[in-house]
């Protein structure tokens, strides 16, 4: 076979895996199995590359391998973070996609640039440039930004930075930018052309940070996921530069597939992309003072596990708490001796629960619950008045009823899980302090509302400690 052939049917391959990657990684019963095949897959793009630079005589091939060695010591460490720092891990990742987006935009300008390469500068070739080093660039900072709000770094706010004129001030620096690369596809050898490629650089990285202070916690995982399309698409414009169809494929299926996610969590939270950029949820520093005058009613463990025994239904509804104190396997004992007590047990899972998209099902997968039990919000709200107890874990904006009756609240209007429908509800959570949001979850202070305060780890230890005491409820 003619070597070259031999590299594009490596590239088909490679493009076949990343296909069905996606397509396995659908549902959870085969995540694993696409999680093999992306690997794969990308092993097959580098092997590709390799040969490619190898048959035509190149040398820079040490460039390369030097280049996966280092990735690889990167991501070896990173990926042995806990489940919990899974959220920021997906942000760094995001970022350093972009950085070698943009950085491999701007060698290529510079190197055809010094040569006076006016073919290779063509108007589509700068298109294509000019929007890969401007969202390269601000996926780069831009989710650098969102990881240390995730890592909650000290020096990063975490609640929304606002200021007058903040919007209008980020969309001009946009526009700047745009003007300055419409110059660049006009003109890409003036003589200032270097400076103007530069302006967009820093521009997009400015741009990158301004677009996540305002950003609150609550819309975290909509954002990661937005940053996500924003690399994809940078590595599709690459491709077009670098005219490997590889990357223009695997790009665009790694832009698009983060476009739809963001789509389906905004629409699964009733808000715009604008409004999630640029609406500042989360800002309601005044709510958690007027909650502290409020009661909580709080319950024991023990006269929660009978209640959970007498039960037929049980909706548990895990939240962000859940994979900080890493109770999955908690959760799994309680639910394996819920079951074995006759007690039907479901799991309702809200799209933007915990701070990432999927977060829960990944936590839940990892203690082997049975994907069957595992409920979307749509079909899990409709049996929600016949369930006996819902039993909430970390979970708190989610389940907020002012989303569907408070106006004022900046949640209103995000689809809930209707726990204030079950006829009794627990609620385990760390302290009094109020959700990502900034407001008092209403759902805690109803008459059928009892609170276990503490670890839910250890919480979930007790329950399942005095179920198993108990022996049964039915």
């Amino acid at each position: 076979m003619n070597p070259e052939n031999l590299v594009q049917l490596l590239y088909l391959i490679s493009t076949a895996l990343f296909i069905m990657s996606l397509k396995w990684m659908s549902d959870p019963a085969t995540a694993r199995k696409g999680v093999f095949s992306g690997v794969a897959a990308m092993l097959l793009a580098v092997v590709g590359t390799l040969a490619g630079v190898s048959i035509t005589g190149g040398t820079h091939y040490w460039w390369i391998l030097g280049a996966f060695i280092l990735g690889s010591a990167i991501g070896y460490p990173l990926a042995q973070v806990p489940l919990t720092a899974v959220p920021q891990r997906t942000a760094l990742s995001h970022a350093f996609g972009g950085l070698a987006a943009g950085l491999v935009g701007t060698a290529k300008y510079f190197l055809y640039f010094g040569r006076g390469d006016a073919p290779s500068l063509s108007p589509f070739i700068m298109v294509a440039l000019v929007a890969e080093i401007l969202l390269g660039f601000l996926t780069f900072t831009g989710s650098l930004m969102a990881a240390g709000k995730l890592q909650e770094v000290k020096w990063i706010p975490q609640r929304p930075v606002t200021y007058p004129l903040q919007n209008v001030g980020n969309i001009g620096l946009l526009i700047v930018a745009v003007g300055l690369g419409l110059a660049l596809i006009l003109n890409p050898l003036a003589g200032w052309a270097p400076y103007a490629f530069m302006g967009v650089i820093l521009l997009a990285l400015a741009f990158g940070v301004l677009m996540i202070l305002p950003i609150g916690g609550a819309d975290m995982p909509t954002v990661i996921s937005i940053l996500n399309a924003y690399a994809g698409l940078s590595a599709v414009a690459m491709g077009f530069v670098l005219n490997n169809k590889l990357l223009i494929i695997a790009g665009a299926l790694d832009g698009s597939s983060g476009l739809i996610l963001s789509i389906i969590m905004c629409k699964a939270m009733n808000r715009s992309f604008a409004n999630v950029l640029f609406g500042a949820f989360g800002q309601a520093p005044q709510a958690s003072a007027a909650g502290e005058a409020k009661a909580y009613k709080s319950d024991t463990t023990e006269s929660a596990a009978q209640v959970l025994g007498q039960a037929n239904l049980v909706v548990i509804v895990p939240g962000y708490g859940l994979a900080v104190a890493q109770a999955q396997h908690k959760v799994r004992e309680l639910y394996d001796l819920l079951k074995k007590n006759g007690v039907t047990v479901k799991f309702a899972i809200h799209p933007v629960a915990g701070r990432m998209p999927g977060h829960m099902n990944v936590l839940l997968a990892e203690a082997e619950i049975p994907y069957d039990d595992l409920v979307e919000m749509d079909v899990i709200n409709g049996d929600m008045p016949q369930a006996d107890v819902a039993l909430i874990i970390g979970a708190n904006d989610v389940v907020n009823p002012a989303a569907r009756s408070d106006k004022s609240s900046p949640i209103f209007g995000m689809p809930i899980i209707d726990a204030d429908r079950a006829r009794a509800v627990y609620a385990i959570k760390r302290s009094k302090n109020p959700g990502f949001a900034g407001i008092d979850n209403e759902l805690y202070f109803l008459d059928k509302t009892f609170m276990l305060f503490g670890d839910a780890k250890a919480v979930v230890g007790e329950l399942a400690r005095h179920l198993a005491d108990e022996g049964g409820g039915h």
